[in-house]
């Protein structure tokens, strides 16, 4: 009992102090908070009594609390402009910005002939004080007459052009100081932005405290894009009047002057009375700006600039357009060892082939645009290992620059089948494969025949050679095993596989050509066929060399390989087929004499697209027509004008080149072209120049390579020494022969 007494009278005595210390800090937590308490009073009481000695009323408080407002707007406004500020300066993250060149690109046609260059080579030779003093002040007047008094922008002048374009309802007068239009140039992209114009602005004062007034005018004057490929006053005026800048006179200066707003809209050897009319407006601002008399400018009113004409000048623009975009990927590409930013590139165009191209599109379109109610059309034209020998993105590129063969989605119609068709074979159907040609309805849509009848039982083979849309339908559904999506899928898998790289959207009409493609990779997706089941990728550069020569890239070295898509069966089954096509069925147009050929025709539904898309063993071309409106064609198949371009220009191609046997097509004699359509009204067949075989071109090439090397190599070495003598002996005797 006494032990049991103890421990309850210790536990006791463990409660009772535990109270007490838990009493002795609550007061100590109590007490601490009435002296912080009682301290925060005196120290407010304090601090009140002291700000009472600043205590202001009436005007002077009105004048403070100004005052403060404006330092509270002010640092936030601060904090704002850094924000916005920091994304322009990364643009300038570059030390070496001012040398910075761009991409500049001399392009040869496929035997080193040069064709044209695109990109800015900058010529920095004139010097701002041997430019003519009127071509300063016309680009002054029209462009930035505050330039010598703003700190890069043009505050009364942005303001003034924005109450001038909201009276006009749109834009009218540009609000971009030189020094903004020159870090746009140099730092910017071209998109219509508001983040873009901020970071100009902020650019533009940065600019203008790192380089002088005249540092940046000079800047302007070689940098500015002016129409026709030139870059730079001094470029533009030798490619529009044949003359140095240092020359021109008040009236070319004026049209110069004008150029630099809208290029494309007011160059001369484009559009001479725009120019000529915009060079008038230039005369005026030199009038407002108090810069020239009416006097001083009588005699380039009376007498105006006339530009170099260049309308018969052939250059293959869109080619050139579709090649450079190439060059400037493959360039982000290249070694770290390389620091060109000026390259030679070889191209695999036919300049021949190009013009024959060209001349077929605008020939047909003259005779037959109008009836057919067509007013544009592309092609191209590849060798079967993906090399593009032409291209024709329009039909004309000084009115539109828009590619139509390498940027324009259009519906392929029936001349996507062939990958329909690939899709099934590859997996388990046979040409001779029996599909019933009959009613059918996926949901709402149920496809119809071109002659809205039905054919019963038929063959793969057939119903590909007569173009019927039902069969493809019923193939996607027994490709996904009854579930017609699973199905569209490995036909899309297919196309992708083949070359088609724009988005396939997941219609039930996608198996006969809904979905839209591009004229560039329909025709590189037709090369597996002749290729024997091995998909190539369409390029345009053969190699890339330095501008002192030296070899940097290599398309049979460096570019990508083939790689097979299909079976070597499917691909022989298919050309059979679409051999059947050409000779038997809707694109008999298309027949080349002696020359065995394939292809597939397209037509799409209210005929806004016609295509036919064709190969032989030695070329593939894809030919569309169309309106931009995407406006209905009169009728138009893809049997008949497609057709009969494709064949013009494909006759000419084979002109003395050695002919390639399609795989799985029987090489013996073609049909000859019906005779009713074999030859175009008011037309003569060119006649190509006699070239070399491919295996002579490349000879010749690495011939070329050989003398190079060589010389480069006895360039160091004395006149005289035996190894020279030696080496100069030997390549002359592998020229000879």
């Amino acid at each position: 009992m006494r032990d049991l007494f103890n421990d309850d009278r210790s536990r006791g005595h463990w409660r009772a102090r535990l109270r007490r210390v838990a009493l002795d800090i609550d007061s100590r937590v109590d007490s601490g908070m009435f002296e912080a308490g009682k301290w925060s009073r005196e120290l407010y009481e304090r601090f009140s009594i002291f700000m009472d000695r600043f205590h202001v009323a009436g005007w002077r408080r009105l004048m403070v609390e100004g005052l403060s407002e404006g330092a509270t707007l002010g640092t936030a406004g601060l904090v704002l402009m850094l924000a916005l500020a920091v994304p322009a300066f990364r643009e300038t993250s570059d030390e070496d910005w001012l040398k910075k060149s761009e991409l500049a690109v001399t392009f040869l046609d496929r035997y080193g002939t040069e064709v044209g260059s695109r990109g800015i080579k900058h010529n920095d030779s004139v010097r701002l004080d041997e430019f003519p003093d009127h071509l300063i002040k016309a680009v002054l007047a029209t462009e930035d007459r505050r330039f010598y008094e703003h700190f890069g922008i043009d505050v009364p002048g942005t303001f003034r052009a924005v109450l001038t374009n909201a009276r006009a309802g749109g834009v009218v007068q540009g609000g971009s100081s030189i020094t903004q239009q020159l870090a746009k140039n140099l730092f910017l992209s071209n998109e219509r932005t508001l983040e873009r114009k901020v970071k100009e602005a902020f650019l533009a004062i940065w600019l203008e405290t790192r380089l002088t007034k005249n540092e940046i005018l000079k800047l302007y004057l070689d940098r500015a894009y002016l129409g026709g490929g030139t870059f730079g006053a001094d470029a533009a005026s030798q490619f529009y009047f044949n003359k140095s800048a240092r020359e021109v006179t008040l009236s070319e200066a004026a049209m110069l002057a004008g150029l630099f707003k809208a290029p494309t809209k007011f160059a001369p050897h484009i559009n001479l009375p725009a120019a000529r009319g915009r060079a008038n407006v230039v005369l005026d601002n030199l009038i407002e700006a108090g810069f020239m008399t009416e006097g001083q400018v009588f005699g380039a009113r009376r007498n105006p600039a006339t530009a170099v004409d260049r309308r018969h000048e052939r250059t293959p623009n869109y080619y050139l357009d579709w090649a450079f975009d190439e060059m400037r990927k493959l360039a982000n590409t290249l070694p770290k060892s390389v620091h060109e930013s000026v390259f030679v590139v070889r191209t695999g165009l036919d300049t021949g082939l190009q013009q024959v191209s060209e001349d077929a599109i605008e020939s047909m379109l003259r005779q037959h645009g109008q009836q057919y109610n067509a007013s544009q059309a592309a092609t191209v034209v590849m060798e079967t290992d993906g090399t593009v020998r032409a291209m024709v993105g329009g039909r004309d590129y000084g009115e539109s620059q828009f590619n139509r063969a390498t940027d324009a989605l259009r519906q392929p119609g029936s001349s996507f089948k062939p990958y329909v068709y690939a899709t099934a074979l590859s997996n388990g159907f046979k040409p001779s494969s029996i599909v019933v040609d009959g009613p059918i309805c996926l949901g709402n849509w149920c496809p119809q025949n071109y002659g809205r009848s039905f054919s019963g039982a038929t063959t793969l083979t057939s119903a590909l050679v007569r173009s019927i849309n039902v069969i493809p339908v019923k193939l996607s559904i027994s490709l996904g095993d009854g579930n017609a999506r699973r199905g569209r899928d490995k036909i899309v898998a297919t196309a992708r596989a083949m070359g088609i790289r724009t988005p396939l959207t997941d219609t039930p009409s996608l198996p006969i050509g809904a979905a839209e493609v591009t004229v560039l990779d329909h025709t590189g997706g037709y090369a597996t066929f002749p290729n024997g089941g091995m998909a190539v990728t369409p390029h345009a550069i053969l190699e890339v060399r330095s501008a002192g020569g030296d070899l940097i890239w290599r398309f049979d070295r460096d570019g990508r390989k083939p790689r097979r898509v299909i079976s070597e069966q499917v691909a022989a089954d298919m050309n059979m087929m679409m051999n059947k096509v050409v000779e038997e069925g809707t694109a008999r147009r298309a027949i080349l004499d002696g020359i065995k050929a394939a292809g597939k025709t397209g037509t799409t539904n209210d005929y806004h697209d016609a295509w036919f898309v064709g190969f032989t063993g030695n070329y593939v071309a894809a030919v569309w027509y169309g309106n931009d409106d995407y406006s209905s064609l009169n009728n138009m198949t893809g049997g008949s004008l497609p057709a009969m371009t494709w064949h013009q220009i494909m006759a000419y191609a084979h002109q003395g080149v050695e002919l390639r046997p399609i795989p799985g097509v029987d090489p013996a004699t073609p049909l000859s072209r019906p005779a009713v359509v074999a030859q175009t009204k008011g037309t003569e067949r060119p006649q190509q120049p006699p070239v070399l075989s491919k295996r002579g071109a490349d000879l010749l090439v690495r011939i070329e390579r050989m003398m190079e090397d060589a010389t480069r190599s006895l360039a160091a070495r004395p006149a005289t020494s035996p190894e020279r003598r030696a080496a100069t002996t030997e390549a002359a005797a592998a020229a000879s022969n």
